[in-house]
C-alpha cells in the first residue's frame, strides 16, 4: 500500500515538473537558489531552485532533510520533496505571489510531539512510513541587493500519512499500521534567495 502511494506521489510531482517545464516560455530564464531559515534554525538542511516560466510564472522546487537523533532517543528525521507552481501579481522574483504546491517524503518520528499533530501522536510512539499532499499559498519577495531577494511565504493544505507504529524505545515491537490526515499549515519560509541572471 505504500508503495502505491509512493509511486503516485512521485508521478504528480513528475508530472507538474515536466508540464511546467515543457512550456514554451522557458526561454527567459532566471534562476533563484535559496535556503529557508526557518528550517534551518530546526537543524533541517535544506535547499530550493526556482525557475522563471513566464513573465509572471516561476517554478519553485525544494527539498529538506533531517537525519539526526537527539537526546533521550527523539527523532524528528524525515525528507520532503514540495514543488509549488507561482503566479506572480507583478513581476517574477518581486512582490506577491500565489502558489500551488504538492510534497511528499518519506518519515521516522519519535518520542516528540509534532506540530500539529501531524504524524500522529508520537510522544510515546515512533512513527515510521510516507507522507503525501497539496496545499496552496501566499508570499512575498524583496530586493534587497543586486542578486540577493528575502522571501515571506506560508502555505494550508492536506497532508496524508501512512506509517507503522512501533514502541518508542530503540527497537521497539510493532504496535501496527496507521494512517493520519492533517488539514492546516503545510508550509512557512523566511528565504534567503540568491539570484542567478
Amino acid at each position: 500500500m505504500l508503495d502505491r502511494r509512493k509511486n503516485k506521489i512521485i508521478v504528480a510531482a513528475v508530472t507538474v515538473c515536466v508540464s511546467l517545464f515543457c512550456t514554451k516560455s522557458m526561454s527567459a530564464q532566471q534562476i533563484g537558489i535559496k535556503t529557508n531559515i526557518l528550517y534551518d534554525a530546526s537543524a533541517t538542511i535544506n535547499m530550493g531552485v526556482e525557475f522563471a516560466l513566464a513573465p509572471e510564472w516561476t517554478l519553485d522546487i525544494s527539498g529538506n532533510w533531517n537525519g539526526w537523533n537527539f537526546k533521550d532517543n527523539r527523532k524528528w528525521k524525515h525528507f520532503l520533496i514540495q514543488p509549488e507552481a507561482r503566479y506572480w501579481l507583478c513581476e517574477k522574483f518581486n512582490g506577491h505571489f500565489f502558489g500551488l504546491h504538492v510534497h511528499g517524503g518519506e518519515f521516522n518520528v519519535g518520542n516528540v510531539r509534532t506540530p500539529f499533530g501531524l504524524f500522529g501522536d508520537c510522544r510515546d510512539s515512533r512513527h515510521e512510513g510516507w507522507y503525501y499532499g497539496a496545499g496552496i499559498s501566499y508570499g512575498y519577495q524583496w530586493l534587497i541587493g543586486t542578486r540577493w531577494n528575502l522571501e515571506l511565504s506560508a502555505g494550508i493544505g492536506y497532508v496524508g500519512a501512512d506509517y507503522t507504529a512501533y514502541k518508542a524505545p530503540v527497537c521497539g515491537p510493532r504496535i501496527g499500521p496507521g494512517h493520519h490526515d492533517y488539514f492546516g499549515p503545510t508550509k512557512a519560509s523566511v528565504s534567503i534567495i540568491y539570484i542567478i541572471r
